[in-house]
């Protein structure tokens, strides 16, 4: 039954909602069902691959991480916020070049920079492995450098094969 319609659920739930909306007819049960399985079959290419994690011990150990420099991130952009007045920071943009390539681990990376505050993800080139991203106080380049490539990719590498 799942090769002939991949999403039985979502099938009958749109043949339903639509005979909801349009009312009960030959016509409209026809056109429900058309809609509903032709649409059952376009969402199969958006079925995103199956997640396999190498290692699940280090899932403790990125939260963690991520955690304390949330906390870091947080307190130095209310610093920066708090002396706005102070006119020694300056935002800019970094490039990295990353060797991770899964594209579930990439979309975790993305996730942790953008979720800390200071920092946003703004590009990844997949032809060269390489992101830019913005920071809004950019002491030194070196160190958020460090800090993508030693802290998170890592773990990442470790979590996703």
């Amino acid at each position: 039954m799942s090769r002939l319609l991949p999403f039985p659920l979502l099938a009958a739930a749109l043949f339903l909602m639509w005979l909801l909306l349009n009312g009960v007819s030959v016509g409209q049960v026809l056109l429900g069902s058309v809609v509903a399985v032709g649409t059952a079959l376009l969402v199969v290419p958006l079925q995103p691959q199956r997640l396999s994690i190498r290692r699940w011990t280090a899932i403790p150990k990125l939260v963690g991480v991520v955690t304390v420099d949330v906390v870091r991130s947080n307190l130095a952009v209310a610093r920066v916020i708090a002396a706005p007045s102070r006119a020694d920071h300056t935002s800019g943009f970094i490039d990295i070049p990353l060797e991770l390539r899964h594209p579930t681990a990439l979309a975790v990376l993305a996730c942790i920079l953008t979720c800390t505050p200071g920092t946003a993800w703004l590009e990844y080139r997949s032809s060269t492995g390489h992101l830019l991203f913005h920071v809004l106080d950019l002491v030194d380049e070196e160190d958020w450098i460090a800090l993508i490539k030693h802290r998170y990719e890592p773990l990442l590498m470790e979590l996703f094969p």
